[in-house]
């Protein structure tokens, strides 16, 4: 040691400043209740081993190099400095973050002027911000070289390093949104109206990121709320405004929104910047919508724009043919859109005309309105908005809908021979969505009018089926007693019929050409008349006549339609028919009750479809062979609908007669003037009400049917009378010879009911076959024949039960005869005792 005398002075030194730091340590080694928001550090505790530089001294030898020792003591030294210094800068973030609160209440909550102490917070905050990323820069530095180190003594540095870091990004915001505010205040005098909007949304995106955050003065931001929201408003109805004078509206005060006298009064005027502005330095469109899109609100305008469009100038133009777009162009860059009316308003309107003027006036607004430059805001990414695709996402669900439901729908042909002229309605439809395509108003995937136009197959038997449901209904509907005449001789007018397929055709043997000698005994010689399986001659409703003719255009249709087209016809023809007996007996279910003839009519219509359904599936049977097209299984139904209603007519014409031989007072007694002339009455009564219905049914039946039907009834009327005479336990000689003038009178005019046609002299051979319609007809000649008998006439004709009166009476009912008739002789027992 003495002889290294210039040594030894340094090396005290150092070794006094170690432990001047091992001291120092130690004295730190307490902790701080005030915590690191005081700008203390926590160090280590009494338990805690001394610092590494100090331990290194002592534990070194006394030969070792001192040079070592004092390197090492450097990093400790330059930890402390740090601590110092970050202690410091903890305590001015306290400081800086007070001035700035105080500055910023001032502004937007208390007014107070304060631009010269805001600039100057403003380069303070610059210039501790500064400090604090150098600082930052150093720390993380110390903890690269000794990581180990620096996880354990730095953990605390640097939370309260990134507390005061967070405060200062608060303070950052809070400069950022001034500023902004500041800019924005600036620009909105000067129309500079995109610039202002980008100023405005980066102020509020500030104003969301100090919201965000925990544990601030939550007055500060509801004052800045405030600012924010009435700025934003002020902003949005000066472009408002701005709006209202570029795109203005002239409508009519009529309320009838889209009629003809109302569009001719609408006119839309475009302005591409504002008659009192300069061109060069004035807001325009552009700037207005761009500004607008940058708020959100370009949607809520386009909306209402959208609307007025739609109900004053595109549903017009789409519901009256005659209305034309008119443009007048200005002379200060000003078009007006006027319309006017040219040619007649009626019928439907053409789709590849209204294409043309929707496309016109959708191409003045592109070019006046939609199609202009936009400036790039640089906050703002997105700030260039498609102006044309913004309002046709607004309108064009509602132009499409509307393009469909009143144009092409009633463009779609209605037969399937007109279906190759609509190829030109595709083409105007594929042109009009590529034009709106082209504009930008409509986005690439958008097919919905082309789609529907392309499937004009589907819709023209979708159209072809309810346009004949429609028909069919309204036939259905009709008066029912507009008849036609029809006779095995005539025939509805069908179309022509497909040719039968090769299978289908009979085939003729070449042997019965060659040898027609070895066939002709097979041949029957009695041959069936043309007229075995013709529907009888009748009167059916023309509307049923035209109900079937219907039904044989559709299916004439479906033949040269798609398979899917040709289902959907057959299947409506028999909806046609299902809905025939669902229809008409609800729609005409009084005057079928009340009225006999529309009664006969109507079993006539149901018998003469049946009679068409026998064989309609069979004349369409080429399109399809696996046995689908038949109607036969709807026979059986139309059958009992017509026999249904006629028999309930016959029910009440029975019992309108029955009711009539009421009054005849039982047939007793009737050599009483009285009681005769009650007798007389009704069967007058009787017959006249006979005679009424064969001339309502006259030439409306067919005359099998009439004959029937007036049998039933005529044999209703004398089975009434025969049950009443049968009954009388008294008849005199007197009441007998009146009862066989009624009975004559029933003979005599009864066969004059059967008048099936109008020509009395063909009537003849019908009222002659009376017996073969009346089953009591005999009946009741024999009960007059027995009237004006003798006993021995009686048991002549009874002969033994072989006669021709046991044919139509019991033993029981000619004993009780023989009794009312004669009195109570031996003569009368034993002709009572040879009646058994």
């Amino acid at each position: 040691m003495t002889s290294m005398p210039g040594l030894c002075l340094p090396l005290r030194a150092a070794l006094a400043l170690s432990l001047s730091l091992v001291c120092r340590g130690a004295r730190w080694g307490r902790a701080d209740a005030a915590g690191p928001s005081r700008g203390a550090l926590r160090g280590g505790t009494e338990d805690e081993e001394p610092p590494r530089c100090s331990r290194s001294l002592m534990a070194e030898a006394p030969g070792s190099s001192l040079v070592a020792a004092v390197l090492a003591c450097a990093a400790p030294i330059e930890k402390e400095r740090l601590r110092g210094r970050v202690s410091g800068l903890s305590c001015r973030v306290e400081e800086l973050k007070g001035e700035v609160c105080s500055m910023i209440n001032q502004r937007y909550v208390e007014f107070l002027p304060s631009m010269q102490s805001a600039e100057e917070l403003e380069s303070q905050v610059e210039e501790l911000s500064g400090k604090m990323d150098q600082l930052k820069t150093r720390i993380e530095n110390e903890v690269q070289q000794d990581l180990n180190v620096a996880i354990a003594e730095f953990s605390e540095l640097k939370q309260q390093l990134e507390r005061d870091t967070l405060i200062l990004s608060v303070l950052k915001q809070l400069m950022e949104f001034d500023t902004s505010l500041k800019q924005f205040n600036a620009l909105l005098p000067q129309k500079k109206y995109v610039p202002a909007a980008c100023h405005l949304n980066k102020a509020r995106r500030s104003l969301k990121l100090m919201q965000s955050r925990q544990g601030f003065e939550l007055k500060i931001l509801k004052a800045l709320g405030r600012e924010m929201v009435i700025q934003t408003a002020n902003m949005i109805y000066l472009l408002g405004q701005e709006w209202q004078q570029m795109a203005v509206w002239k409508l009519p005060l009529s309320k009838e929104i889209g009629s003809l006298e109302s569009a001719m009064q609408t006119e839309l005027r475009l302005c591409t910047a504002l008659p009192e502005e300069d061109v060069a330095t004035g807001p325009t469109v552009a700037s207005v919508l761009q500004a607008l899109a940058i708020l959100g609100e370009l949607r809520t305008k386009f909306k209402h724009f959208g609307q007025l469009l739609l109900k004053n100038i595109l549903k017009p133009l789409i519901s009256h043919p005659s209305l034309q777009p008119v443009l007048e162009e200005r002379a200060d860059a000003a078009i007006t859109l006027r319309f006017e009316s040219v040619g007649c308003d009626s019928g439907q309107p053409s789709p590849v005309e209204v294409f043309a003027k929707m496309k016109l006036v959708l191409e003045v607004l592109h070019k006046h309105l939609l199609d202009v430059p936009l400036d790039q805001c640089a906050e703002e990414e997105n700030s260039r908005p498609i102006l044309a695709e913004e309002l046709g996402n607004v309108i064009w669900k509602e132009i499409s809908d509307s393009l469909i439901q009143d144009c092409l729908v009633h463009s779609i042909p209605n037969s399937s021979s007109k279906l190759g002229q609509y190829i030109e309605v595709i083409k105007a439809t594929e042109e009009f969505e590529k034009a709106l395509k082209d504009m930008q108003f409509l986005k690439e995937d958008s097919t919905d009018l082309l789609t529907y136009a392309q499937n004009v197959n589907c819709h023209f038997a979708n159209k072809k089926c309810q346009d004949v449901i429609v028909a069919a209904r309204h036939l259905m509907t009709s008066e029912i007693h507009n008849t036609v005449k029809v006779t095995p001789d005539s025939s509805v007018i069908l179309p022509k019929l497909p040719v039968p397929g090769a299978g289908d055709q009979t085939q003729v043997l070449p042997a019965s050409r060659a040898a027609p000698d070895q066939v002709a005994h097979v041949e029957n010689e009695t041959r069936l008349s043309r007229h075995t399986f013709s529907f009888p001659a009748c009167r059916i409703s023309e509307s049923v006549q035209k109900l079937m003719a219907l039904a044989y255009q559709t299916l004439q249709e479906a033949l040269v339609s798609t398979d899917q087209c040709y289902l959907e016809l057959f299947y409506s023809v028999r909806n046609i028919f299902h809905l025939f007996c669902d229809v008409v007996p609800m729609y005409h279910k009084e005057n079928l009750q009340k009225l006999p003839q529309l009664t006969a009519i109507h079993h006539n219509n149901c018998m003469y479809i049946a009679h068409h359904l026998l064989t309609l599936g069979h004349q369409f049977r080429g399109r399809l062979s696996d046995g689908m097209v038949t109607f036969v299984d709807l026979v059986p139904g139309f059958r009992r609908l017509g026999t249904q209603c006629f028999m309930a007519q016959m029910r009440v014409q029975k019992g309108e007669l029955l009711e009539r031989l009421t009054s005849a007072r039982n047939f007793s007694n009737v050599d009483d003037e009285d009681n005769y002339s009650a007798a007389n009455k009704a069967v007058r009564q009787v017959l006249h009400q006979l005679k009424r219905l064969g001339k309502v049914w006259q030439d409306v039946l067919p005359v099998h049917v009439y004959c029937k039907a007036m049998g039933v009834l005529l044999n209703t009327a004398l089975v009434e009378i025969i049950n009443r005479i049968t009954a009388l336990e008294d008849i005199s000689a007197e009441n007998a010879d009146r009862l066989h003038v009624l009975c004559q009178t029933m003979v005599d005019e009864g066969p004059l009911v059967f008048t099936p046609l109008p020509e009395e002299k063909q009537n003849k051979r019908f009222q002659e076959e009376v017996p073969v319609y009346v089953p009591k007809w005999a009946t009741f000649k024999e009960l007059m024949l027995v009237l004006q008998a003798s006993l021995q006439d009686i048991l002549d004709r009874w002969a033994d039960s072989k006669g021709p009166l046991a044919a139509e009476f019991s033993p029981s009912e000619v004993r009780n005869l023989i009794r009312a008739l004669f009195q109570n002789t031996e003569r009368r027992a034993a002709a009572l005792a040879k009646i058994k």
